[in-house]
């Protein structure tokens, strides 16, 4: 089987690209010219310069592909404009997509995210089925996700083999920018977390991820949503993890929401008047850090066979990564 990948570049998007070749699959990977490539360097990938915004280059990719996985987007809580967001995270899967129905593809996987699905009033995790509206959508990013989503289920209808699948906080292996989850744990590695917010998350290995991503190509329903999740912990128990796994001392002050908010503020207000600061959170951020993103992964579980590799194993590993790569001593 032939596989077009967007955002093979990426934590996610890499991650996928190395599932496909282990399993015998032959890979064709968007690349953009401005690009960081040591995901893909030295692995028998064919490459196609393009971007999310030329169309041309979606269809020159996926053309003679039996299989699309869009992995990419723009994931940034900082800097940038919204038409950024809809250009790249929703008129790019739609130009992905309707690339995809030209190019008559079998299947369809679409990365979304648990950003884009509801939460629960008494912090139990959600489901595939927790109602979400764009207005409950705080940010850019999860606004622009949640519209993307959107065009891919509306697709989807009208007879597009996409099945979508919404991964939770991935850690683990390749993790090089970092990504927001990443970036906690170098900063953890490197002593600048000093403090922590009442928040959770659903913590995952981006293996399982990946693995995910081929099972929804087999095994998943046109049109269904997959949440790609692991254990559901606070952000406090996943710095007691990483104190374990790496020897470093735990972090034991608890920061209220107010304080973190006000902070946010003053940082963004830091970064506008220095362009080389990058604010360690903005309001936005502080607000979502509000919301246990616990998540109910059983459906993928269940009808995919999603594996599940425990927390600790995955925060593990991507401690030694981290350090392996020079991010961390």
């Amino acid at each position: 089987m032939r596989a077009f990948v967007t955002g093979g570049t990426g934590f996610i998007g890499g991650a996928v690209v190395r599932r496909l070749l282990e399993a015998g699959h032959e890979v064709r990977a968007l690349v953009r010219a401005e690009s960081n490539t040591r995901q893909l360097d030295g692995l028998p990938v064919e490459r196609v310069q393009g971007n999310l915004r030329d169309a041309e280059s979606l269809r020159k990719g996926i053309v003679g592909c039996e299989w699309v996985f869009h992995v990419a987007a723009l994931y940034s809580f900082w800097g940038q404009p919204w038409e950024d967001f809809y250009q790249v995270n929703v008129e790019g899967t739609r130009r992905v997509l309707e690339a995809a129905r030209d190019a008559g593809v079998s299947r369809i996987v679409y990365t979304s995210s648990i950003a884009v699905l509801g939460f629960t009033e008494d912090r139990s995790p959600g489901t595939e089925d927790t109602p979400s509206t764009l207005a409950d959508m705080i940010g850019y990013y999860k606004r622009s996700k949640f519209m993307a989503e959107e065009v891919a289920r509306a697709m989807a209808c009208q007879g597009l083999p996409v099945v979508i699948v919404n991964p939770g906080a991935p850690v683990g292996v390749g993790d090089h920018k970092p990504t927001p989850t990443g970036k906690l744990i170098v900063d953890f590695l490197n002593g600048r977390m000093p403090a922590y917010v009442d928040t959770g998350l659903t913590i995952v290995d981006v293996e399982d991820v990946a693995a995910g991503h081929l099972l929804a190509a087999e095994r998943g329903r046109v049109g269904e949503r997959y949440i790609l999740g692991g254990e559901n912990l606070t952000l406090k128990q996943v710095l007691d993890i990483l104190a374990e796994v790496s020897g470093h001392p735990p972090v034991r002050i608890r920061i209220p929401h107010a304080v973190a908010l006000a902070w946010a503020y003053v940082d963004v207000a830091l970064a506008r008047l220095n362009p080389h600061h990058i604010p360690t959170a903005t309001p936005d951020t502080a607000r979502l850090s509000r919301m246990y993103e616990y998540f109910d992964s059983s459906k993928a579980v269940r009808a995919l066979g999603l594996p599940q590799t425990p927390a600790r194993e995955a925060l593990r590993k991507a401690v030694e990564w981290y350090r392996t790569n020079g991010y961390a001593p």
